[in-house]
């Protein structure tokens, strides 16, 4: 517990912090970066390029700052935060050298006004905050290590098979190098690639696993971004697997991780509704076959967004959980439909989602939501929940980047 004289400086300082949190967080990565080159490894130097990486340690330490009276509000968060770190092999002694710099940048930003009261607030919150992310990190290896076939850091895993989903979007088929198997999972988790990129040094990146547990295989669909000239690291990784990674290759996999989460074992009373955007059809695809190979009666709607047919993935297999009598009920809607979309059946309707297609479609005022996709298909949806007065602890999203992103498009 903290002490009551730093629960109240650390109030004191918030806003001060807030008001100054971005530069006091590129202070901390030039510093850290510079003093302690060997944790580079494990940011994403395009979400650094970008500064949203920046943003999102900002927003972080403004939660823990604000919170800092009532930490169980940050549960999730910390939660997020484990599992993160557990998927890039985060240890107990990299905590210390990110405290220091910190504080460092801290003192840097604040001038005169970072007294060594101040200071000695900061480091004992810190310290209170990386025991708690320490403590939770453990349980998370021990649980990774104890399952059958589980593993901590990296295991070889090998291409079985490479299957072009759309223009864009290719699967790749991962199955053990040896004779052990690969543990389950949740539906929902992802797990970590590290590739050493034969001209750029870069951080292990993470793929949402897209199949269902039991199958033998770990499924990771992968879509190709863009490479602007800007930003090197910037789609890096999947032209790298696209391009240059075939059948029969070994890769340096993590085990599963990840907090958005359905298991299909508790899913039963209310129904549930999945919202997926282009390539976040990834981990609502393992949760609809999960919940269809499972046999489970609860209402299942998904929703399936993309441009048109041509980048559109993995649209198969979502329309073949319906039909025949089955409990799911599925809606393709492009936004830029290609002359025939339409009339030959590939898409049920063109445009967004909006609040009224929801209303329509889905039991809204009692179901689960899962959301996935990128930052303007999220922000949409997210609004159009709220304008149907969805409860909050109903609506669990995942979004590929940092989260600040998200919370600038929808307000919050």
């Amino acid at each position: 517990m903290l002490s009551e004289k730093t629960v109240q400086i650390v109030k004191r300082i918030t806003p001060a912090v807030a008001a100054n949190a971005e530069t006091i967080t590129r202070r901390f990565y030039v510093r850290m970066f510079e003093g302690n080159p060997e944790v580079k490894a494990f940011f994403n130097q395009s979400h650094q390029h970008t500064g949203g990486q920046q943003k999102a340690l900002a927003g972080a330490i403004c939660a823990y700052f604000t919170h800092i009276d009532n930490l169980e509000t940050l549960t999730p968060a910390i939660e997020l935060i484990a599992q993160k770190h557990c998927s890039l092999g985060v240890k107990p002694e990299h905590y210390p050298i990110v405290g220091k710099h910190l504080l460092a940048a801290i003192q840097d930003v604040m001038g005169d006004d970072g007294t060594v009261e101040i200071i000695d607030a900061v480091a004992e919150a810190y310290g209170l905050l990386a025991d708690i992310c320490i403590g939770r990190e453990s349980r998370v290896y021990e649980e990774q290590r104890a399952k059958a076939g589980g593993w901590n850091g990296y295991r070889k895993l090998v291409v079985e098979r490479k299957v072009a989903e759309s223009e864009v979007v290719t699967s790749f088929y991962l199955t053990p190098d040896d004779d052990e198997p690969l543990p389950d999972y949740l539906p929902g988790q992802y797990i970590t690639v590290k590739v050493d990129h034969p001209t750029t040094p870069t951080s292990p990146r993470n793929y949402s696993l897209s199949d269902r547990p039991g199958t033998g295989h770990f499924r990771i669909s992968v879509k190709r971004e863009s490479r602007p000239h800007d930003n090197a690291a910037d789609g890096l990784i999947s032209t790298h697997l696209h391009d240059a990674v075939n059948q029969g290759e070994r890769l340096d996999v993590g085990p599963p991780c990840g907090e958005f989460t359905l298991d299909p074992a508790s899913a039963h009373g209310r129904p549930v509704v999945l919202l997926a955007g282009g390539i976040g059809v990834t981990p609502l695809l393992a949760m609809a076959k999960s919940l269809h190979h499972a046999k489970n009666s609860t209402p299942v709607y998904f929703l399936q967004a993309a441009k048109n047919s041509r980048v559109h993935a993995l649209g198969g297999e979502v329309r073949s959980l319906g039909g025949n009598g089955s409990n799911f009920q599925t809606h393709v809607i492009y936004d830029e439909p290609l002359s025939d979309d339409l009339s030959s059946g590939r898409c049920d309707s063109q445009g967004v989602v909006t609040t009224d297609l929801l209303r329509r479609w889905v039991p809204f005022s009692d179901a689960d939501f899962y959301v996935c996709g990128p930052a303007p298909f999220m922000a949409n949806v997210l609004i159009c929940l709220r304008e149907l007065q969805v409860a909050e602890h109903r609506v669990r999203h995942e979004f590929f980047g940092p989260k600040q992103a998200l919370e600038l498009r929808t307000g919050e």
